[in-house]
């Protein structure tokens, strides 16, 4: 089922997704898996975008697809505890990168595990996110990319933010399509995290040990 899933919104076949999604939660399926496989088919859109496989309104309809499947999802994570902000989180995409499909499900997730989040966008300079911090005061700040120029971007944020005397007050994750773990000593992030379910399972971890 999963791997019908992805396949079916990879490959942009609106109804049939939908379909399988409504199955799977009347069924008692794990929303936040549900979210997860979203997060694997729109990998798999972004690296048929840029082998030039997908153009711009693939990826338009791609997310299209993508909101009605989180207006289906959004009821069911209601449903579990009640949702009490357990902390704040500032996301955005970095400066040169204006792909936003896997930051927006991760701040979707967050929000729907009762954290406060504060999604200032894409493209953002590193100015930004350090007035951001200030503004906000998250415990965690979280950058999101797609293409390779965003690592260093990453980097470049990351020592904006210290040399504003900021790093020590928040934790720091990063994430997108073509990052690994070896992005981490790198940009002086402090995880990398491939899937949103990991990226609110890492904010819970933080926030609950402050």
């Amino acid at each position: 089922m999963t791997d019908d899933m992805v396949k079916s919104l990879s490959d942009l076949k609106e109804e049939e997704v939908l379909s399988i999604v409504k199955d799977r939660l009347d069924a008692g399926g794990d929303p936040m898996k549900v979210l997860d496989d979203c997060r694997t088919a729109m990998g798999i859109v972004g690296e048929r975008y840029e082998k030039e496989e997908y153009f711009i309104p693939h990826l338009v309809y791609s997310g299209e697809i993508l909101k009605e499947i989180l207006e289906m999802v959004k009821p069911k994570l209601a449903e579990g505890e009640g949702l009490e902000r357990s902390g704040k989180v500032i996301i955005g995409t970095v400066a040169g990168d204006i792909h936003d499909i896997g930051k927006n499900i991760v701040t979707f997730m967050l929000d729907a595990n009762g954290f406060d989040v504060r999604d200032i966008g894409v493209d953002v300079p590193p100015e930004q996110f350090v007035k951001e911090i200030k503004e906000f005061e998250p415990e965690v700040v979280g950058l999101s990319g797609f293409l390779t120029i965003s690592f260093d971007s990453m980097k470049e944020t990351i020592e904006a933010i210290n040399k504003a005397g900021l790093r020590d007050k928040v934790k720091i994750m990063i994430g997108g399509g073509t990052l690994d773990d070896s992005l981490v000593k790198y940009t002086g992030a402090d995880a990398f995290r491939r899937f949103a379910g990991g990226a609110v399972a890492l904010a819970k971890e933080w926030i609950g040990g402050k």
